[in-house]
């Protein structure tokens, strides 16, 4: 099952780091958000991908050229321009890099993709959010529900703590809770190739064009995650997951598999 990230968007509301590069390319721990969300799928043995570029896509590229020669130990021979690897890469991905426009609305991308969507039930998510989903149980909850899309809805993070009273003293304080609000689309979605056939252009929305009208067509499931997620939307965002990540609490990867950087590795 081949999965589509949309990584193509301006990202504004991160003005303070995608000003230099596209939002899917701004890191956490010493690599690229869009990096944490394919290693999440291939987690679960998904490792063809194809991604919607947009604004700034040419950073995209270089990242994922470039990523072979970057990874592990190697040597160079000056003379003759033989570059000898000494380990294996952990990530055996199949990545299409695909060019989609820099202002194509959501739908439009996916339209985009449709050479590399056409032929069976592919999984679509953005290039800006990470969650602890358990893929498998979610193509599961997809084909026992026979829609044509299951998107996951997932409550966000509440912004603030809470305040505990006894009378009018207060007693203590809460955390900042994950269901601190209601559902809204997460993203991680599973989708029939018939889908595309809604799509008319590239002005098209994904969301209000298509997934409104499955929804009044009853073709829209959703699979509710009571789990870890979190959208990098502002700088905010990113510094909480760039804790999460330095303190190894980062849920949205197994600690075994991920192939962190060794700086941002715990003490044993």
């Amino acid at each position: 099952m081949r999965v589509a990230i949309l990584a193509g968007g301006l990202g504004t509301r991160l003005a303070e780091e995608t000003s230099a590069r596209p939002k899917p390319m701004v890191e956490i721990g010493g690599r690229p958000i869009l990096w944490h969300i394919l290693k999440r799928y291939s987690q679960f043995g998904l490792n063809d991908f194809a991604i919607a570029l947009g604004y700034k896509g040419e950073f995209v590229k270089r990242f994922f050229t470039e990523y072979a020669g970057l990874v592990g130990s190697l040597s160079v021979n000056l003379a003759s321009g033989r570059i000898d690897h000494h380990e294996k890469t952990h990530e055996d991905w199949q990545v299409h890099l695909v060019e989609t426009g820099d202002l194509t609305n959501t739908g439009g991308r996916v339209r985009r993709l449709a050479p590399w969507l056409k032929d069976g039930t592919f999984q679509l998510t953005y290039g800006d959010g990470v969650a602890d989903i358990d893929i498998d149980a979610l193509v599961h909850f997809h084909r026992r529900m026979g829609r044509a899309v299951t998107l996951t809805a997932v409550r966000p993070p509440a912004r603030f703590g809470g305040i505990l009273f006894d009378g009018d003293t207060v007693s203590g304080f809460t955390e900042k809770s994950q269901a601190g609000e209601g559902w809204i689309n997460g993203g991680f979605m599973v989708c029939e190739p018939r889908v595309l056939d809604l799509i008319a252009g590239d002005d098209c929305s994904f969301e209000r064009d298509v997934l409104e009208r499955l929804a009044a067509e009853g073709q829209l499931a959703a699979y509710r995650h009571h789990g870890f997620w979190q959208c990098m939307d502002t700088l905010r965002d990113k510094r909480q997951l760039e804790d999460l990540w330095a303190s190894g609490t980062a849920t949205w990867l197994d600690p075994v598999t991920a192939d962190r950087p060794q700086t941002n590795r715990r003490a044993a």
